[in-house]
C-alpha cells in the first residue's frame, strides 16, 4: 500500500521540510485519503468476492450431503428388495458424494478463514483511514500555525534589517562611531577627555563664583543709593 507509506512519511516529516518538498501539502493528503478510499473499496469487493464464493462452497457441500443422505437411502431399498448389486451400485455412489462433501467442507473452512482475514483487514484499512483524517485535520492545524509564525518572524526580520526603526539604529551607530572616532583622533593630539572635562568643570565653578560676585556687588551698590 504505497499510499499508506507515503502518508506515514509526510505524517513524520518537519513542517518546514515538508513545505520545501511537497508543493501543495494539503492538495497531497486529499489525494492519498482518496487514494485509502478506492483501496478500501477494492478490499471491500474482494471481501464480497470471497463471501460469495464461500456461499458457493456451502450449497456445493450441501447439496453434496444431500447426495450422500440419498444413495444411503436408495441403497437401503434395494437390500430391502434383496437386490445387492443395486445396493453395491449405490452404496458406491454414496461413497463417492462423502468424499466430494469432505473437500468441499475443507474447501470451505480455509474460504472461511480467508474471509475472515479480509474482513479483519477491511476494519484495518477503516481505522487507518480514520486515523489518517484526524491526522490530516491536526497537521494542517500545524502547517497554519507554523506558516503563521514564518509570517511573523519575516515581518519582524524586516523590521529588524529593513524599516525605519532600523535606519535609525543604523544612524545611531554610525553617529557613536564617529564620537569614538573623534575622540580617538583627540586623544591622538595629545588631548586628554578626562581632562577636559575637568577643566570645563573647573571653568564652570569660577565662571559661578564670578556670578555670585558680582551679584554681592550689585545688592549693595543697590542698597547703597
Amino acid at each position: 500500500m504505497k499510499w499508506l507509506t507515503q502518508f506515514s512519511l509526510i505524517m513524520r516529516s518537519n513542517l518546514t521540510t515538508l513545505k520545501d518538498k511537497i508543493e501543495d501539502p494539503e492538495k497531497t493528503l486529499h489525494q492519498l485519503l482518496i487514494d485509502m478510499e478506492e483501496e478500501l473499496d477494492s478490499v471491500r469487493s474482494r471481501v464480497a468476492e470471497a463471501v460469495a464464493d464461500e456461499i458457493q462452497m456451502r450449497q456445493r457441500t450441501e447439496r453434496e450431503r444431500a447426495d450422500v443422505t440419498k444413495w444411503n437411502d436408495r441403497a437401503a431399498q434395494a437390500l430391502k428388495r434383496n437386490d445387492e448389486t443395486t445396493t453395491r451400485a449405490a452404496l458406491d455412489q454414496k461413497l463417492s458424494a462423502q468424499q466430494r462433501a469432505e473437500r468441499f467442507e475443507q474447501e470451505l473452512g480455509r474460504q472461511q478463514k480467508d474471509v475472515l482475514k479480509l474482513q479483519d483487514a477491511v476494519r484495518d484499512l477503516e481505522d487507518k483511514i480514520r486515523q489518517a483524517k484526524q491526522k490530516k485535520t491536526l497537521l494542517m492545524a500545524r502547517l497554519a500555525r507554523a506558516e503563521s509564525s514564518q509570517k511573523i518572524h519575516d515581518v519582524m526580520e524586516r523590521t529588524a534589517t529593513q524599516s525605519a526603526f532600523a535606519q535609525f539604529n543604523r544612524l545611531e551607530e554610525k553617529v557613536d562611531r564617529q564620537e569614538a572616532l573623534s575622540e580617538a583622533w583627540d586623544r591622538m593630539d595629545g588631548k586628554d577627555p578626562d581632562a577636559m572635562e575637568l577643566e570645563r568643570k573647573l571653568d564652570s565653578a569660577e565662571r559661578n563664583d564670578r556670578l555670585a560676585e558680582e551679584l554681592a556687588q550689585l545688592k549693595a551698590s543697590v542698597a547703597g543709593i
